[in-house]
């Protein structure tokens, strides 16, 4: 798994801008976007939106990433995660706030479905370490709370967490680090997510062997339809069993995302 907050995706997307817009005289205008960041969970989180800039939608952003950080933090001793950790995945479920056991059930079902090479207790037991998958999920949170708190610029607006992006509304484009001439297109809802260790080196590990993977994947890129927490623990996932076993994995487990390989 991935040794503290997953930072590897704090710079694999080199981009992310508006789409062009067709004017009413059919030429091509760029809306102008803003950005709000700020550094949480160990890296850069952001937020881009079209309109004026005095319309700053980063507020609800801001609250739901901080709950998320202290509730998720394997390395803080004071987090619900560090004193959940040594029980059983059945009793984290039962004990665990309900704001975040979305979280924990995705990471333990990711597990299963993976037959381990994704593993939040990677470490051994009674440890628990979400930094592969909890950045994703709160973009999710984040998402539905800009969704829901009346500030959503009408122009649109993106959410991005050390390189964990999420259109909440709008169409944007993001440009992919290491592929030349890749770009994404995002439309309201869709989420995508790198995993990389060309930023931070050597540090995601394979659960099942306690080692790093040695697939010759550079990095990949999940492109998921509707959820940021899945793009996030995919890709990790992907590097890990690697480019075969990884299409092959998403076909028949999660067909509406795609992976885009480096």
């Amino acid at each position: 798994m991935v040794r503290h907050w997953k930072t590897s995706g704090a710079a694999p997307l080199l981009f992310a801008a508006a789409l062009f817009a067709s004017g009413c005289g059919g030429e091509a205008v760029r809306e102008p976007a803003h950005r709000a960041e700020w550094t949480v969970m160990g890296t850069i989180a952001a937020v881009q939106w079209r309109g004026t800039e005095d319309a700053r939608p980063d507020e609800p952003v801001r609250e739901v990433f901080s709950k998320i950080e202290k509730l998720l933090n394997a390395h803080d001793p004071g987090s619900e995660l560090r004193r959940l950790a040594p029980l059983a995945d059945e009793e984290v479920l039962a004990k665990c706030d309900p704001s975040v056991r979305a979280c924990y059930e995705a990471a333990f079902a990711m597990s299963r479905e993976t037959g381990g090479a994704f593993n939040p207790r990677w470490r051994g037991p009674g440890t628990m370490d979400l930094g592969a998958i909890a950045k994703g999920f709160a973009v999710d949170c984040a998402a539905d709370a800009l969704a829901r708190s009346g500030r959503l610029p009408p122009g649109g607006a993106l959410i991005d967490l050390g390189g964990n992006l999420k259109a909440v509304s709008g169409e944007w484009t993001v440009g992919v680090f290491g592929a030349e001439g890749e770009r994404i297109a995002l439309k309201a809802g869709m989420a995508v997510a790198t995993s990389g260790e060309y930023y931070r080196g050597r540090h995601i590990m394979d659960a099942r062997t306690g080692e790093a993977p040695s697939n010759a994947v550079f990095s990949v890129s999940v492109v998921h339809p509707s959820s940021a927490m899945l793009a996030d623990a995919l890709s990790t996932s992907l590097f890990i069993l690697g480019r075969d076993a990884g299409e092959s994995f998403l076909g028949s487990r999660h067909p509406g995302a795609r992976a885009v390989w480096r």
